[in-house]
C-alpha cells in the first residue's frame, strides 16, 4: 500500500475506535467521528485504486 493509503487507513481506524468508545451521551461527537471514519474509508479505497500498478506486457497478444 502507498503511504497515503496507510495514512487514510490509520485515520479511519482511529476515528472508528473513537466513535465506538465515546459515551452514549456524546451523540454529536460520536456522529462526527463516524462521519470522519466513513470519509477516511472512502479516501482509503480511492488511494488503493489509484496506487494499483497495471503492467502492460506486449508479448501477451
Amino acid at each position: 500500500m502507498s503511504k497515503s493509503a496507510w495514512a487514510f487507513f490509520l485515520v479511519a481506524i482511529a476515528s472508528f475506535l473513537a466513535a465506538v468508545t465515546l459515551p452514549p451521551d456524546a451523540g454529536q461527537a460520536s456522529a462526527l467521528m463516524g462521519t470522519v471514519s466513513g470519509v477516511a474509508g472512502v479516501l482509503l479505497l480511492l488511494a488503493l485504486f489509484r496506487g494499483r500498478k497495471i503492467k502492460f506486457d506486449p508479448s501477451l497478444r
